[in-house]
């Protein structure tokens, strides 16, 4: 059973999503949240799969409740999901870049939000390649960050990593980085995995800021068919 916290200071929103979620077996909300300081209690009390977070509520925003969920190491099992009426903005790059493993825009079709949902609750990121190509166009394609930070997390990474980190950065799938590095999927995973680790980074989402930051992948290539 996959459990859904609702953070949204629009009760009309919560239980239309609660009504939506709650239809289907496999989905449970376990709390609601009228705004982001009542979202991080909540998380911490039910621990769901899911937070489904609005950018904007009161006392405390959708990115501060995304930060300090991130920085809990007792809620690292809570994907969170930033819920917007814009699609991608300044706000949804910010909350990325603070943790959430995605977004969904609010007027999203049903079926999508439940798609979205469970892809979220297995641990993968919710950006898919057109989602990745427009972070990259509108927020990413700014000068590499070239601090300490960028080179001591580039350090960290074998040439592989770097490789394999370069290619989630274009929006590919583990079987389609296996196939243009003819490497088998699960090879791929465990370089994700160990890229992750070493880059403190949640999902892949986050893997996907870190690479267009420090220069690792160009903005504006794409991968080779």
């Amino acid at each position: 059973m996959i459990s859904v916290l609702l953070a949204d200071d629009q009760h009309l929103i919560r239980g239309g999503f609660r009504a939506l979620l709650e239809a289907e077996d496999d989905i449970e909300v376990v709390a609601e949240a009228a705004d982001g300081r009542q979202g991080v209690e909540l998380a911490r009390r039910h621990r769901p799969d899911v937070a489904l977070v609005d950018i904007q509520m009161p006392v405390s925003d959708g990115i501060e409740m995304t930060r300090r969920i991130a920085a809990d190491p007792e809620l690292t099992g809570v994907h969170v999901v930033i819920l917007t009426n814009f699609g991608l903005d300044e706000y949804v790059f910010n909350a990325l870049r603070a943790g959430a493993c995605g977004f969904l825009v609010k007027d999203i079709e049903p079926a999508d939000l439940l798609h979205g949902v469970r892809t979220a609750a297995r641990g993968d990121a919710l950006l898919s390649p057109a989602i990745t190509r427009r972070l990259i166009g509108e927020y990413v394609s700014r000068p590499p960050v070239t601090g300490a930070a960028a080179s001591d997390g580039l350090a960290m990474l074998t040439n592989r990593e770097r490789e394999v980190v370069a290619h989630v950065a274009r929006g590919l799938s583990n079987d389609e980085i296996a196939a243009r590095m003819v490497i088998s999927p699960t090879t791929v995973k465990t370089h994700v995995s160990h890229a992750l680790t070493k880059l403190a980074a949640r999902d892949r989402a986050q893997l996907v800021v870190f690479a267009y930051e420090s220069g690792l992948a160009v903005p504006g290539t794409r991968p080779v068919p």
